[in-house]
């Protein structure tokens, strides 16, 4: 197992957009531990994606959730690991791309995300929460964008406990290949509740996409780097 604890890319603008996404939700997650049991499980219902019940309250109640959903978390971890990548990884994209179009990165990604996970299972009740689709397409750009960044990351195994330092093509490619590998496995034994594991194979993809329409610059730079490859 390994966690991301820092990255060597510098950034050239302050992250104002990703500190105030982590800020929101956190305040979100705060505001849910003072629920009931019944009201949490109300407001998750109301605020997450279910893909059966989609259009059960029209056009904007079908629209809305791929909003909200964004700022819901299941429980702590899920919540600390979604904003431990999202700082780590979040800062440097809204420096590529800008305050604005992250914004828009942000959000395209998140909701590109939940369809993929829609379209792999159209008929489960089971609420679609959390930043990790859009945080997933943060990576997928990530990758892209900083392929030879060092990445530190703390590893255990047993009782090999270690900090090391491992370019972002490694840590983000495998990490891309374990969602894949454990999404092929989920839909073969039919599981549908957990881990939505399309959702952050659809967001890696989007992210490398998004990033490459939102900044020609990038579209140049990886047209230059492949020709120089080939």
């Amino acid at each position: 197992m390994f966690i991301p604890l820092k990255d060597s890319t510098f950034r050239l603008s302050p992250p104002i957009v990703t500190i105030l996404i982590i800020i929101i939700n956190i305040g979100v997650f705060l505001y849910q531990t003072i629920l009931s049991r019944e009201a949490l499980q109300a407001w998750v219902y109301s605020t997450g994606i279910i893909a059966n019940r989609l259009f059960d309250h029209g056009i904007i109640g079908a629209i809305t959730p791929f909003f909200s959903s964004l700022f819901v978390h299941g429980g702590f971890l899920h919540l600390a690991g979604n904003m431990l990548y999202l700082w780590i990884f979040g800062d440097n994209i809204e420096s590529t791309l800008g305050h604005f179009k992250f914004i828009l990165f942000y959000f395209c990604a998140g909701i590109i995300a939940a369809l993929v996970q829609i379209l792999i299972h159209p008929q489960t009740d089971i609420p679609i929460i959390g930043a990790s689709g859009a945080i997933s397409g943060i990576l997928g750009a990530y990758l892209i964008r900083y392929p030879r960044a060092r990445i530190q990351v703390f590893i255990w195994f047993f009782i090999y406990i270690r900090r090391v330092w491992i370019p972002a093509l490694y840590v983000l490619g495998f990490w891309f290949l374990l969602q894949l590998s454990n999404g092929l496995g989920a839909l073969t034994f039919q599981q549908q509740g957990g881990v939505a594991w399309f959702a952050h194979i659809g967001g890696f993809l989007a992210g490398i996409a998004l990033l490459l329409w939102l900044e020609p610059y990038e579209r140049k730079r990886l047209w230059q780097q492949l020709n120089r490859t080939y």
